[in-house]
């Protein structure tokens, strides 16, 4: 839907992709909305660090995240061994797979674990998802020649669209190189002023489905008596700033900070805190998840989709329910004061992220690529 400057998992994962697969030698293309979630991007056309960015004006929008575009259909130009097509339930991936048999393409579809419920999803969209789920979704994957899953959790729904399950294999989200090395000079506690011993962790979207405001009701029993933990909230608006800034309000060792994109100052960011904080209601596999663990930060979360199949209570962190304030509150004191406990986990995590480094995760899709293409 979306590519950057726009934030998010998705416009992520696309970007780091995208642009190994430029140094790699390959000529690469991608075709999006020429909206960045709130505005139309003048520039249609353009070149991101070698990748051919080219944004076709959307008719409507339904959501924050769903715009119409079907000028996909006749604005689409180029001769493309592959087409990859990326999150599930959006009609650009119906035309994806029409345009792919259409060229002679191979057309590979990275889902990005859409399948939860209709919980905080506009009314608008929900017939929609009534009608993907009856039959839109099973002559999507008909037409498409791989599927990729980012997180086991999502086969079992996969199987209720795919005829073929040798067409599904499970492909994670990576973090990035400079998040595993150590900030020369850190000045990021300088920088936001932070004189707290401690500093807990909220990145990401401010979306009702992250619950950035449940971290903010445990940051405010946990103040009562602790003035010493720092808790920021780092991350473009989806709707909840207004009710985290209300509630932090007249205290100092609460902060907003606005979305940070430098790589290098994110990763200052990740290797200043004590404890990174996921409290959603939904998750497909973040990747706020990988670059904690490549920053050796152990992490409180909601059990939830995707997570607890990289997450294991004690080893990597702790979870707390969705809405679960005290549960919240415990575990990130249980991670705050216990020095050993949270060094240890953090060492674990690290261990961990190798397996997710982005350049890994860059040449397993590229062998999908070539498998498609029946080259070795």
């Amino acid at each position: 839907m979306f590519y950057y400057p726009t934030i998010g998992g998705v416009e992520q994962v696309m970007k780091e992709l995208a642009e190994r697969q430029v140094k790699a030698g390959h000529e690469v293309h991608v075709f999006c909305c020429d909206s960045d979630k709130n505005s139309r991007i003048d520039r249609k056309e353009e070149t991101v660090n070698g990748v051919y960015v080219h944004r076709l004006p959307y008719w409507f929008r339904l959501s924050l995240s769903t715009f119409v575009w079907p000028s996909l259909l006749w604005r689409f130009k180029g001769k493309f061994d592959i087409i990859h097509s990326h999150v599930s339930g959006h009609d650009y991936v119906l035309f994806a797979g029409h345009l792919a048999k259409k060229t002679g393409a191979r057309h590979i579809h990275t889902t990005h674990c859409p399948w939860t419920d209709a919980s905080f999803r506009p009314l608008v969209l929900r017939p929609f998802m009534f009608l993907n789920n009856l039959f839109v979704n099973k002559m999507i994957f008909k037409r498409v020649d791989k599927i990729v899953a980012i997180t086991p959790w999502e086969l079992s729904t996969l199987k209720n669209f795919v005829e073929d399950e040798e067409k599904i294999t499970v492909i994670p989200n990576g973090a990035d190189e400079i998040l595993y090395k150590k900030a020369i000079k850190n000045n990021f506690r300088k920088k936001y002023k932070i004189k707290e011993k401690k500093i807990v962790l909220f990145f990401g979207r401010l979306n009702p489905t992250k619950g950035p405001e449940k971290l903010a009701l445990a940051a405010l029993e946990i103040s009562k008596k602790r003035k010493d933990i720092a808790f920021l909230w780092v991350g473009p608006d989806e709707g909840k700033l207004e009710e985290v800034k209300q509630l932090i309000k007249g205290h100092k060792n609460m902060k907003y900070i606005p979305p940070i994109r430098d790589k290098k100052k994110i990763a200052e960011m990740y290797q200043a805190a004590d404890v990174y904080v996921l409290p959603s209601y939904r998750e497909g596999l973040p990747l706020t998840l990988f670059e904690a663990f490549a920053s050796k930060l152990p992490v409180v979360a909601s059990p939830v989709n995707g997570v607890p199949y990289e997450m294991k209570e004690g080893e990597n962190g702790f979870f707390a329910d969705y809405g679960d304030i005290e549960k919240l509150k415990e575990n990130i004191l249980k991670l705050v004061d216990n020095k050993n406990l949270a060094r240890q986990i953090g060492k674990t995590n690290y261990e961990k992220a190798q397996n997710y480094r982005w350049d890994n995760i860059a040449k397993r899709y590229e062998n999908e690529y070539k498998k498609l293409l029946g080259k070795k």
